[in-house]
């Protein structure tokens, strides 16, 4: 076992001369046992980023380690979700599990992956083709959860569920996670969400990672003031974004002291402080010290 999950180096992905790298000079680090809500606008490279740690796709340069390997050797302790779900068509609910214990020999939790499509009302001889999107994200994720990995990669893996269906299948993603001790990397646009299962943030900005840390310590690094000031009176500290509200001035600013007490001071809530970063991408990055790179091996 590793005290890391994954720990990336100067990671950059380019897909052609002509196009932006989809990821370029990525670091960072994950410790394992983790739940990671990994957030970005459309095109920031999350799904570069967690195919590559999937072992899918080979960086251009920069080096990166999971579970204390290269991704390809990890491969057999990863489960790997992906957004467009690619399960076999033709093959029935009960094959595709079949499926997953004859790959997963050893490791297979046969009970939990049925538990998770019984949960779901699915047709044990239904065809994958024949299934909804909610239920081809069902059959997908009982086949992550079956393998019991010890580093899981979800790619918006709840999009195409309704909200019940949503909040029962996180709860049994953080009560296995939990358990066993599993590490998750979840990519989302549904913040709200990821405030209540996640305790670790990877913002991913211009191929960067711009925010990482534990959720606590990198929302108490910023506070949400109003007031009748101006920027310019907040110059001490680093202001990540402002706006006019009414006669007066809200901003979400980074802090470096006390703050005037003219200015209402409030704590941001996870998804104030990631609508802001998101809505400021030149804002300056923030990397917790536990999430700075150390060391990683060559994919």
């Amino acid at each position: 076992m590793t005290d890391t999950a994954i720990e990336a180096a100067d990671l950059t992905l380019a897909y052609g001369r002509r196009r932006a790298p989809a990821l370029n000079g990525c670091s960072f680090r994950l410790a394992a046992g983790r739940v990671c809500a990994l957030v970005g606008p459309n095109g920031a490279g999350k799904s570069t980023l967690l195919a590559l740690a999937a072992g899918l796709l080979r960086p251009t340069s920069g080096r990166l380690a999971v579970l204390g390997t290269a991704p390809a050797a990890a491969r057999p302790r990863v489960a790997y979700v992906a957004q467009d779900k690619p399960l076999h068509p033709g093959l029935s609910v009960a094959e595709t599990l079949r499926l997953g214990a004859e790959l997963n020999r050893g490791s297979w939790d046969a009970e939990l992956a049925a538990r998770v499509v019984a949960d779901g009302d699915l047709d044990a001889g239904a065809r994958v083709c024949s299934l909804s999107g909610g239920q081809r994200t069902r059959l997908a994720l009982a086949l992550a959860l079956g393998k019991r990995a010890e580093l899981l990669l979800l790619d918006e893996p709840m999009a195409d569920l309704d909200p019940l269906a949503r909040h029962r299948l996180m709860g049994t993603l953080m009560a296995e996670a939990a358990e066993h001790g599993t590490t998750v990397v979840m990519s989302s646009h549904i913040l709200g969400e990821l405030a209540d299962a996640c305790d670790h943030l990877l913002l991913v900005s211009g191929g960067r990672v711009r925010l990482g840390g534990g959720v606590d310590d990198l929302v108490h690094a910023h506070a949400l003031v109003t007031g009748t000031g101006r920027v310019a009176d907040l110059a001490r500290h680093t202001v990540v974004e402002s706006r006019a509200t009414g006669r007066g001035l809200t901003a979400l600013i980074r802090t470096d002291g006390p703050v005037d007490p003219a200015w209402d001071v409030a704590e941001p809530s996870l998804e104030e402080l990631l609508l802001a970063h998101l809505r400021a991408p030149d804002a300056p990055a923030l990397i917790t010290p536990g999430t700075t790179a150390t060391r990683a091996v060559a994919a």
